[in-house]
């Protein structure tokens, strides 16, 4: 154990090696579900995840030309308590800022209560609030977590009222579930952008996305450093069906790599991939999305350090 956090998982995203210090890239696991309001088993989602990377072989990207495979390791799931939200975010707390300094991360969840502080993390590295895409079904802007002060679906609001990030430079992309009127316009009403998955209906190529994409970059507008977290409930539960939380009408797994291949440029600090939850996954399509979401960000990464 090394700086509060060990490698405990028997796979490694990509196959990339272990702990290695000096890779520019790097994947952690956040094993919790301890928030979850439907049904649980996010914790397993990081390890499932790392298989379903498996398949991808070499990692060569088919649009960027490139793997991230000789900049990546894997840091496994860190090691943390598993049965308080608040004692899961103090440990986090004390172990992300090693782990930003040294990598770009993607975080695999988890829960989406895992990004809140992770975002605190980047908010004091970074010095300034950041920008936020942020994919989901849901707004997770709701005053409580049914009855506790914070959780997966509060995440977002504490997150702006905190200042961790800019509301103007804040997007959801996805949103859909049964919310009141000031839940789901928490975001659009702070100057953010919300784009439903009603919106985006009909529209999967980046060139079906235009106008969708010049909205998202107005308000990501390429001066602020800029996170990723991505629920995989943001997919129709036809594409993900292993989520804790699923909610028909949703995005395709095309629509989504449109829009992360599309917004590749963008000043990109760190991304997250949360709420997979393997005990409800069929054929491993959740997984398998979730990898392939993880792959396309950094093989865009690795494109761009080329």
């Amino acid at each position: 154990m090394t700086g509060g956090f060990a490698f405990e998982s028997q796979n490694t995203f990509l196959k990339a090696p272990a702990n290695i210090r000096s890779r520019r890239f790097a994947v952690a696991g956040i094993a919790w579900d301890g928030s979850v309001t439907n049904r649980a088993g996010a914790r397993f989602g990081p390890d499932a995840t790392r298989r379903a990377s498996h398949m991808l072989c070499d990692g060569t990207h088919p649009l960027f030309d490139v793997s991230p495979l000789d900049q990546l390791t894997d840091l496994g799931d860190l090691r943390l308590p598993n049965t308080s939200l608040a004692a899961l975010r103090d440990a986090l707390a004390k172990v992300a800022p090693e782990l930003i300094d040294r990598h770009h991360l993607c975080w695999l969840g988890g829960d989406h209560s895992i990004t809140l502080p992770l975002l605190r993390a980047y908010r004091a590295k970074l010095g300034q609030p950041l920008a936020l895409l942020h994919f989901d079904a849901h707004c997770d802007t709701w005053a409580d977590h049914f009855g506790e002060p914070s959780g997966h679906g509060t995440w977002t609001r504490e997150a702006i009222e905190e200042g961790l990030v800019d509301p103007t430079s804040t997007v959801q992309i996805g949103i859909r579930s049964a919310a009141e009127k000031s839940a789901r316009e928490f975001v659009s009403d702070r100057g953010g952008l919300v784009l439903t998955a009603r919106d985006l209906r009909g529209m999967e190529s980046a060139a079906q996305l235009a106008g969708a994409l010049a909205n998202i970059r107005r308000h990501l507008d390429g001066s602020r450093p800029t996170y990723l977290t991505l629920d995989i409930d943001c997919l129709d539960p036809a594409f993900a069906p292993g989520t804790g939380t699923p909610e028909p009408g949703g995005l395709s797994t095309a629509q989504v790599l449109s829009l992360i291949e599309s917004l590749a440029d963008l000043p990109w600090v760190g991304m997250d991939c949360v709420e997979v939850a393997p005990p409800y996954d069929h054929a491993e399509l959740t997984s398998n999305a979730a990898a392939h979401c993880v792959w396309t960000y950094l093989s865009a990464l690795a494109a761009r350090s080329r």
